[in-house]
């Protein structure tokens, strides 16, 4: 297409840049933001090819713009941001403007842009920031518009001066004449300038004569800064034509100042012109004069009798102030060897101008403060740059007496001469470094007014402990300072903070300082610019504050913050200012912390730059960089007391330690120096900043664990230890970094892959674990929020906010708050759902650190039925583990499970179902299973009658979609621990209060999904923990089979009948997985009566089966005869057909002892079809092998009789093979239960001595001391202690059954306690009383 149709591909662009822009497109985000750039260099690159159409679209487009009528502030804002970016692309479209452009497109450009772009010029509004940025951008494109079209421009300048000419109005329009102050000029344009008002300057009226003279001036400095080479080879090379069209029009102007105001007016001009005519400076410089020149002469006296007080006017005192400025300006780009005169020159008058300019007593001002400050620093500048020696005027400036103004001039002129240095003979900012420390001093004195001013108070030093003897003594906040003053304080703060940017030497120097001082100087400057970052109400300041710093945080610059020891400095100073940073983050009280983020990124690569230049320094002086793994001893001497590393956060309560030493009290603080403590709390930032609702932060976030990951590879480099000493978590932290390098999908399968990663973190550190806290802490408080909506938005009558605000309207959580929620901002659910995922994926790390269980308890089940339903296998006790904030989390879920809200119930009730079900860290199934079989269980009474509600049912229909989505959902991990737990009771409970719903529709799906739970939990059979299988299974055959209804099923309703047959579908499915390998038990009986029970259940299943198959059979032909929905349910019934014979095949299977004299009858049955049926069940029985072995009555007994005599079968040697096995893969808490079957088996086969001797044997073995034998948790002491228990118990009862019948018995021993704890004990006494009674023989 760009080949064939360039006009309609240009166009294209054009037009998508058009809908971009804010104006039409609405409030930017970092998307669009993005994308209006693309777009932007997109046309600039097209215009360097297609010039004439891409300027024609975007002059089109502006004049649209600017013809738009615009309501409200937000329009106005966007209006001027669309205008900034048109007018910014015309710059740079016309800064690469094609040399071979037509002339006719020089006459497009002048018709049609430069009309639009005078628009902005001519109606500049004073005081109008917008205008004033409008007014700047639009000379900007008129400078790029005159480089290459300069003879237009000039065309337009020069008939504007005719019509002029013989304009007779004394207020005619003067615009066109001021855009010689923005136009591009060199040598040879001025000169043609110069010529062209000469030649009409008599004729034009006042007014025009002084716009004139003021443009020109403006014109000569375009050329001076933009061509400077040119303006100093005048002084090398004198161009007579130059200094004849100077010459005249200075006799001109010098003639048209008739009067002290006119004078006024043109001095800055005529000093200008004077400037251009270096050989008739040096002609009035000699005694005696020409005549021609006397003029100039005399305008040089005059100048100098106005600066110094004698001429009579304050006016022409200012106006000579301004034109020796200019001299002193123009000067500094002429080389001293060129032209020694004027150097004299201006030496005669620079004394005079320092004094007037800066006198603290009687300060300058023209009642115009900008032009004042300008002057000012054109003037500090042009004196430094001429003597920079002569630093008089510095001190004047640096004083803290001196005037606000003084200090704003002082620290711009420094900025300029950093930033500007385009001549070789300009001196540079070396020559200041020995001013570092009374900048320093104005810097930490302005920044605590400006914080001041602004209300907030003044943050704590981070660095207590470090000597700064330039401490401000000067600062007595008493009175807070006016608004006036605080603004003025907040532009001087801006200021100092881009000369630190500019020159971050120039504040670091400190020359002939000691290391401790001037550690303790560069960690205030760093202090200082750290509590910038997050002032919300300076912006600009605080961008330039993160600039700033990382500026310091360059290479060369950590160099400077203390030569003698720049790693320990570096770790000191740099982890303080990450631990605060992040401490801010976490808390979310920045604004834009996603940009605050992405510089923090950029913060870490320079940190890493860092340790890898350092890395093979000794490690004598890098001891910070080891100080993860090094104990607090051997880091004492640099790490932080208590006190100190509480001063980090601001405003934190400090705590005194135990210790006086510094080494105790890192001690007593588990020996974390603030290196550490920093890279906790970076980890807790870029952890909490993945449950973002920002696409874009999570991304950053992810890809920051890039850079921890290169820091631990730099540490264990050097350190030569393993790179999980240092980032525990590494492997997970790198999968984090390269997801951001290629996820480009939607939030919701962004924050999917987040969850996913976060189940694989294996290690619990101080990072993960407070992150989860202050996660749930955050993640309690939108809940209430949420839950009080619209209450607490109704009671707060304030418009709320986003939990987590973007650039433009969420970017600070508002949960750190106690504001109100607005359920009508989507992000503000959105994080809240992603809250909710994170600590559930998180959970299970933070569990395994807190969990001081060992893995997994058994209880057996022992007594009545009524009483072992309660019997399981747990992680540890739901009592043990109410008060963990996991444990109150989980809680939580499951009351949510159920809620009710208007108007987010729903979108919660789902959420939390598919987050527990697919996000829950597997690690927390255990506890999960518990709770839900301990609320489950609350909805029976005390007789075991279900307690039928709404709410109950809601909850337990929940809980079976969790179940099933958490069974199907083979997480990795998940098999480890779903057996940690046992789910039976919890199971039967569920289908014993569903049996009772009834069956309407409801109550039919939900039979349906319990079913389909039943049949994943059998294929997750082998994960699963169950303490009574078989009696289990049994039981859920029992209830399940009682809802396949077959044709009972009378409903007239046929959406309800096929209900009912996905009930029955979804049954008999369920049921064939419990009967596989199943033997039935029936509850009661024994001997031939048990025999004859499971003949009797085996009956009762077989019937059900074999008349479902008939009823299937029935319906079958009635289908086959009718059509439509008929035939759809006929396909039902086949796959029924198909599970009911596969249901009768396991049935057979695992009880053909007690099943095949009642199936195999059927064999002969005079019905064909249950012929056919009954060799289809044999055919799949015979396919599976069936032992026909097991027809034996006495099957049960011989079974136990082989499992018992494999447990204890002994080797020729003595040893126990499968005990030994058992002993090795049992975890430690069945150990008890363990001991308890193998003493009774062993001393049932009188092999008790051959078990003690292998169990003793190996303890002795592996025992590291004879101290510690038989002393540990080991399954021989459990063994050991079991039998004690049980053979030495008559021995015990005869031991101390005198002893207690006396206590208990005897008068005197009535009223005396034997309490052992003494700090328990009523009274002193009884401690005696017991030790008398122990005494006793």
């Amino acid at each position: 297409m760009a080949a064939h149709k360039p006009v309609e591909w240009v166009q294209a662009v054009v037009n998508r840049f058009d809908e971009q822009l804010p104006i039409k497109a609405g409030q930017q985000n970092t998307h669009t933001k993005v994308s209006t750039e693309h777009n932007k260099e997109c046309l600039i690159n097209i215009s360097k090819y297609k010039f004439s159409l891409v300027i024609s679209g975007l002059t089109n487009i502006l004049k649209n713009v600017n013809n738009m009528r615009i309501f409200g502030e937000t329009a106005e804002k966007n209006l001027y941001l669309s205008q900034l970016i048109i007018l910014d692309t015309l710059e740079k479209c016309l800064a690469g403007q094609p040399k071979d452009t037509m002339r006719l497109d020089e006459t497009m450009l002048v018709k049609q842009l430069l009309p639009e772009i005078c628009h902005f010029i001519h109606t500049y509004r004073e005081g109008n920031q917008h205008a004033a940025e409008l007014r700047n951008s639009a000379s900007g494109v008129l400078f790029s518009l005159s480089c290459n079209n300069f003879n237009a421009v000039f065309s337009r300048i020069s008939t504007r001066l005719q019509e002029l000419t013989v304009c007779s109005e004394d207020n005619a329009d003067v615009h066109d004449i001021e855009l010689l102050q923005y136009i591009s000029v060199d040598c040879s344009k001025l000169k043609r300038l110069l010529q062209e008002t000469v030649f009409k300057f008599k004729a034009l009226k006042k007014v025009a004569q002084l716009a004139v003279i003021n443009s020109l001036e403006k014109a000569f400095w375009n050329w001076v800064e933009n061509y400077p080479d040119e303006f100093t080879k005048l002084y090398q090379t004198p161009q007579t034509d130059m200094a004849d069209c100077a010459e005249k029009l200075f006799d001109l102007v010098d003639g048209f100042a008739e009067s002290t105001k006119r004078k006024a007016a043109v001095w800055p001009l005529q000093i200008i012109l004077l400037v251009l005519c270096p050989e008739i400076i040096q002609d009035i410089a000699k005694d005696v004069v020409e005549e021609t020149k006397m003029n100039k002469k005399l305008f040089l006296d005059n100048l100098r009798k106005a600066l110094a007080g004698h001429g009579g006017s304050r006016q022409l005192t200012e106006s000579a102030a301004i034109a020796c400025v200019k001299l002193c300006k123009a000067s500094t780009y002429i080389n001293w060897e060129d032209n020694s005169v004027i150097f004299l020159l201006v030496q005669s008058m620079v004394v005079d101008l320092k004094n007037l300019l800066f006198n603290p007593s009687k300060p300058f001002s023209r009642g115009n403060q900008n032009a004042d400050v300008d002057l000012m620093i054109d003037c500090l500048v042009s004196c430094f740059r001429i003597n920079p020696h002569n630093n008089q005027h510095f001190k004047i400036c640096l004083a803290q007496n001196s005037p606000s103004t003084f200090h704003y001039v002082l620290v711009n002129s420094l900025h300029r001469i950093i930033t500007n240095s385009a001549l070789d003979w300009w001196p540079r900012i070396d020559a200041v470094y020995c001013h570092a420390m009374e900048l320093r001093s104005m810097f930490s004195e302005t920044l605590h007014k400006a914080i001041q001013g602004c209300g907030a108070h003044p943050a704590i030093r981070m660095t207590p402990s470090l000597t700064f003897k330039e401490k401000m003594t000067s600062l007595k906040f008493k009175e807070k300072p006016t608004d006036l003053e605080t603004r003025s304080y907040k532009f001087l703060l801006l200021s100092l903070v881009k000369l630190i940017h500019a020159d971050p030497k120039l504040l670091l120097c400190n020359p002939r300082k000691q290391g401790p001082e001037t550690q303790g100087s560069t960690a205030e400057l760093i202090t200082g610019l750290v509590q910038l970052v997050p002032q919300s109400s300076m912006p600009d300041i605080a961008q330039e504050a993160m600039e700033a710093l990382l500026v310091l945080h360059q290479l060369d610059s950590i160099d400077l913050w203390n030569p003698d020891a720049p790693i320990e400095t570096f770790w000191e100073i740099s982890s303080q200012m990450l631990f605060y940073i992040c401490k801010k983050l976490t808390s979310h009280q920045m604004l834009s912390s996603t940009e605050i983020l992405k510089w923090l990124r950029e913060i870490l690569i320079c940190r890493n730059k860092f340790l890898l230049k350092n890395k093979q320094s000794d490690r004598s002086s890098c001891h910070f960089l080891f100080l993860y793994d090094v104990s607090g001893g051997g880091t004492s001497q640099i790490s932080l007391d208590h006190e100190e590393m509480m001063r980090c956060a601001p405003g934190a309560t400090l705590r005194k330690g135990k210790g006086n030493s510094s080494m105790e009290s890192t001690a007593a603080c588990s020996g974390t120096p603030i290196c550490r403590q920093a890279q906790t709390k970076l980890e807790v930032a870029l952890y909490m900043f993945l449950w973002s609702p920002d696409i874009e932060a999570v991304l950053v976030a992810m890809s920051c664990f890039r850079h921890l990951c290169e820091e631990a590879d730099i540490r264990c480099g050097v350190d030569e230890v393993s790179v999980h000493n240092f980032l525990p978590n590494y492997n997970t932290f790198m999968e984090f970094a390269s997801v951001s390098n290629m996820m480009s999908t939607g939030r919701a399968a962004l924050q999917k892959r987040v969850m996913a990663l976060l189940r694989r973190i294996e290690h619990p550190t101080a990072g993960n674990t407070e992150a989860w806290e202050d996660t749930h802490a955050k993640w309690e408080q939108a809940t209430k929020l949420i839950l009080n909506y619209p209450k607490t938005k109704m009671e707060d009558g304030q418009v709320a906010e986003s939990l987590h605000k973007t650039i433009v309207k969420r970017r600070m959580s508002h949960v750190s708050g106690g504001g109100s929620i607005d359920l009508s901002d989507t992000d503000s659910l959105q994080e809240w759902i992603n809250m909710t995922g994170f600590l559930c994926a998180l959970g299970g790390v933070c569990l395994q650190h807190r969990s001081t269980a060992g893995l997994a308890t058994y209880s057996p089940p022992m007594g009545p039925v009524s009483e072992r339903k309660g019997s399981m296998i747990s992680m540890v006790s739901t009592e043990g583990n109410a008060e963990t904030p996991v444990s109150k989390f989980i809680d939580r879920l499951l009351t949510l499970m159920v809620c009710n809200h208007e108007k987010v119930g729903l979108q919660i009730r789902t959420n939390i179902k598919d987050l527990v079900g697919l996000e829950l860290s597997p690690a927390l199934y255990p506890m999960l299973f518990n709770k839900l079989k301990n609320t489950i269980s609350k909805f029976f009474d005390s007789q075991g009658q279900v307690l039928l509600t709404e709410t109950n049912t809601q909850f337990v229909e929940q809980t079976i979609a969790i179940m099933k989505n958490l069974l199907d959902n083979h997480t990795e991990g998940s098999s480890e621990h779903l057996g940690q737990a046992s789910i039976e009771t919890m199971m039967l409970n569920l289908v014993r209060y569903v049996r009772v719903l009834g069956n309407l529709v409801h109550a039919i799906q939900i039979k349906t999904k319990l079913c389909q739970l039943v049949e994943v939990m059998m294929e997750r059979r082998d994960d699963l923990s169950f303490c009574q299988e078989m009696k289990f299974r049994n039981k859920m055959v029992e209830y399940l089979t009682d809802w396949v209804m077959g044709t009972s099923n009378q409903a007239t309703d046929e959406d309800v009948k096929c209900l009912t047959r996905d009930l029955d579908q979804a049954s008999m499915e369920a049921v064939v997985s419990l009967l596989a390998g199943l033997p039935l038990q029936p509850e009661e009986g024994d001997g031939v009566e048990l025999m004859e029970a499971k003949s009797q259940l085996f009956l009762k299943y077989f019937t059900l089966f074999m008349n479902l198959l008939n009823d299937c059979s029935e319906v079958e032909d009635e289908s086959a005869q009718t059509g439509g929905r008929k035939r759809g349910m006929s396909r039902r019934l086949a796959s029924l057909r198909h599970c009911t014979v596969l249901a009768m095949s396991n049935l057979l299977n695992a009880n053909v002892d007690s099943g095949l004299m009642h199936s195999i009858g059927l064999g002969y049955h005079k019905d064909l079809q249950t012929r056919a049926t009954f060799m289809e069940v044999l055919t799949k029985i015979l396919q599976q092998g069936t032992e026909f072995d097991t027809l034996a009555e006495t099957v049960l007994a011989d079974r136990f009789e082989r499992l018992v005599e494999l447990v204890t079968m002994m080797g020729d040697q003595g040893e126990l093979p499968i005990a030994m096995a058992l002993a090795n893969v049992v975890p430690c808490s069945q150990w008890d239960e363990l001991a308890r079957v193998l003493v009774t088996l062993f001393d049932s086969r009188h092999l008790l001595y051959q078990l003690l001797w292998n169990m003793f044997s190996k303890e002795v073995e592996l025992a590291d001391s004879m101290q510690t034998l038989f002393r540990g948790n080991s399954l021989a002491s459990k063994i050991m202690t079991f039998c004690f228990k049980v053979y030495g118990a008559t021995y015990l009862q005869k031991l101390l059954e005198p002893l207690l019948r006396t206590v208990i018995t005897s008068s005197e021993w009535q009223h005396v306690s034997f309490e052992v704890d003494p700090t328990r004990e009523d009274c002193p006494a009884q401690q005696d009383e017991f030790c008398c009674m122990s005494s006793k023989p």
